[in-house]
């Protein structure tokens, strides 16, 4: 059974945890690419608005007579074929949402937490903790646990205002709960950091 290392905070082992048995094997990309696409068109605001006929002020009246002018007939100057007229097949308000089936989203959150694994990407801290609140503290954590550059999600579920502190202001860390994570947040940070509960949450998940 494949096991993820904890380390503490001064990046020493202090332990480990046991992964699901398929980690450490190839990555289904398929499931990921239909989580992936889910979650970006859930993202569209869809309010994209072009005027039809019906909706352009005025155009009761005919615009000029109807022979006589040496020009094509018109009926309106809401019409499409006249300057500042109605739009035709133009785009409307939409929604572009949709769902997965659970199991398929469940299957995206486990392959892209594989593909992490399979990458050393995936670290584990058994706790955080920085008592002065301080940013360069906390960096210096990061720096022990070897995640000084990219962009690093933080799960830390049971972690005190401390560190909300000093983590807020570094803006390639972007924290947030494992009950909310998903395969879209982990496959766009370089890096997953977690402590050992919010691991055991986040793997409780996948069951």
């Amino acid at each position: 059974m494949p096991k993820l290392t904890v380390y503490n905070i001064k990046g020493q082992e202090s332990g480990s945890i046991d992964l699901p048995e398929d980690f450490g094997k190839d990555v289904n990309e398929a499931v990921i690419h239909q989580a992936v696409v889910m979650y970006q068109a859930n993202k569209r605001q869809g309010n994209a608005d072009t005027k039809i006929r019906s909706e352009i002020s005025g155009g009761n009246k005919k615009p000029f007579r109807q022979k006589g002018t040496g020009r094509a007939r018109q009926g309106s100057s809401r019409s499409p074929l006249m300057r500042h007229g109605g739009v035709v097949f133009g785009p409307q308000p939409r929604d572009y949402s949709y769902t997965l089936p659970q199991k398929v989203r469940v299957a995206a959150l486990r392959e892209a937490l594989n593909a992490k694994f399979k990458t050393d990407a995936l670290v584990c801290v058994d706790k955080m903790a920085v008592e002065s609140g301080k940013t360069k503290d906390f960096m210096g954590v990061l720096k022990n646990l070897k995640l000084s550059t990219g962009k690093v999600l933080a799960l830390f579920d049971d972690c005190g205002e401390d560190v909300g502190r000093a983590s807020r202001n570094v803006a390639r860390v972007n924290m947030l709960r494992s009950s909310d994570v998903n395969a879209l947040d982990i496959l766009k940070n370089n890096k997953v950091l977690a402590t050992k509960s919010a691991m055991e949450k986040l793997l409780k998940r996948l069951q």
